[in-house]
């Protein structure tokens, strides 16, 4: 904006990530004025109000991964939203996600956990309590404070009791209630494995079981194989150029290591013995080169495989292939991994799981299918918070804790809490509880700043 450039075309990915939809709005503002100059800014987004506001768009599609790739619709917002393959344009004709979502639940035999006195960073002496067995959002606009009450101090001293651990929690005066709870879990973005080995057949863990079916194949009882056979780790079964992980690596001199497809076996991983052997009319490289959402259909007579991957279906990753190493996977993608891993263990301790912004990266559609995984989680008795921006979330939340009023010093305190309906009743103060309530009457950005 300081530049005065003009004619310049400004490219951003997701520029929204983070944002409350306060500063949503002003970031908003910022590129209209960029493109008033004489420039043209190119977004690729998947947030509501930055899609309305856009002169033209461009929708890819049907679906993701190796369904999509094709241009589904190219036009103004009304073009999308008449053109019937269009996803995107779907969800922003629906009026019926207009409507609170929430459960409401109340606390599971009325315990609550209740941190007091938090005073780290920003947060001014604050008191905050989350209903256990619920799904808790903490809410606020950006540097309100949030991820230092969940992650460096809630989190940090929960896991001190719980665990045993040793971590340096921010500043308080105590946490009561910990005792109805039996392990805490920060389910984040970080990558769930650091190699071309790991993929997320082995994370969930039912590539063990898919070995051991094509152990069971007459050709492989035949040849004496064991389920090892069909291990990346192994060394008689696989490529011993790539050491079964379907890339080499090459050492570059001066810019970071980069991976090449394998030429011995070409990508392949395995040697040509282990590759004779066929399950349904499938080598198990065929098998890992499937999406997972055709082999939860491939698998589909084998619960023990068919029930995780179809987990992972519904949280949107059918697009992933079975191999896909895990280096590559997106922050979003690995959060979801970790989620699916967690209802497929079907834990019966008493957890309170953690998650930061899970909605990174997902669109609207995704986002509705990651509320429906939240609150499974929620039916089988755990406790979810949540830190999130997104109001497709904080609608769908039972109990909502709302940070601010502003950033920095001008944030660390509790504006508001309660249930998404009792939020509404607190606008005075809380940024988060006018955007719900013009988000659920169907208010816009410039509805906004004439009724603000």
């Amino acid at each position: 904006m300081g530049s005065h450039l003009r004619g310049v075309c400004y490219i951003l990915d997701e520029p929204t990530i983070g944002l409350h939809p306060r500063d949503n709005d002003k970031l908003l503002d910022t590129l209209t004025e960029l493109k008033e100059k004489g420039n043209t800014i190119l977004v690729v987004e998947h947030d509501e109000e930055t899609i309305r506001r856009a002169d033209h768009l461009i929708d890819l599609g049907p679906g993701a991964g190796r369904y999509g790739g094709r241009l589904v619709a190219s036009g103004t917002l009304a073009d999308l939203q008449q053109t019937p393959q269009s996803i995107t344009g779907a969800y922003l004709n629906g009026n019926g996600r207009r409507n609170l979502a929430s459960s409401e639940r109340k606390p599971s035999s009325g315990n609550w956990l209740m941190l007091s006195g938090a005073r780290a960073r920003n947060l001014k002496n604050i008191d905050a309590s989350v209903p256990l067995g619920t799904f808790t959002c903490v809410t606020g606009v950006s540097g309100s404070g949030k991820s230092t009450l969940v992650e460096e101090t809630l989190y940090k001293a929960l896991a001190n009791k719980l665990s045993k651990a040793e971590l340096q929690a921010g500043e308080h005066q105590g946490l009561a209630g910990w005792k109805h709870l039996d392990r805490v879990m920060e389910v984040d973005h970080s990558p769930i494995g650091r190699t071309p080995r790991s993929v997320p057949v082995t994370y969930v863990g039912v590539f063990n079981d898919i070995r051991r079916l094509f152990s069971l194949t007459p050709e492989a009882r035949t040849r004496g194989y064991g389920p090892g056979r069909f291990s990346f780790n192994v060394p008689a079964g696989r490529c011993q150029n790539c050491k079964g992980q379907g890339l080499v690596r090459v050492e570059m001199a001066f810019l970071p290591n980069v991976y090449v497809r394998c030429e011995q076996c070409s990508g392949q991983r395995y040697n040509s013995e282990t590759l004779a052997v066929r399950y349904k009319d499938k080598n198990i490289a065929e098998v890992l080169e499937m999406s997972l959402e055709e082999a939860a259909d491939f698998f589909g007579a084998v619960g023990k495989i068919k029930r995780p991957l179809r987990l992972l279906v519904d949280l949107g990753l059918g697009y992933l292939s079975m191999g896909q190493s895990s280096p590559t996977l997106s922050g979003g993608e690995a959060q979801r991994l970790k989620l699916a891993n967690e209802l497929a263990k079907n834990h019966r301790a008493r957890t309170l799981y953690i998650l930061d912004e899970p909605t990174t990266g997902l669109h609207i559609a995704d986002v509705e299918k990651l509320v429906a995984v939240l609150q499974a989680l929620v039916d089988r008795g755990h406790t979810l918070v949540v830190i999130e921006h997104n109001l497709e979330v904080i609608k769908a939340a039972d109990h909502i804790i709302d940070l601010g009023p502003g950033g920095g010093d001008g944030g660390g305190e509790v504006v508001a809490c309660g249930s998404p309906r009792e939020l509404l009743e607190q606008t005075e103060r809380s940024y988060t509880a006018r955007y719900l309530k013009d988000y659920l009457e169907g208010a816009h950005s410039g509805e906004r700043r004439a009724k603000h």
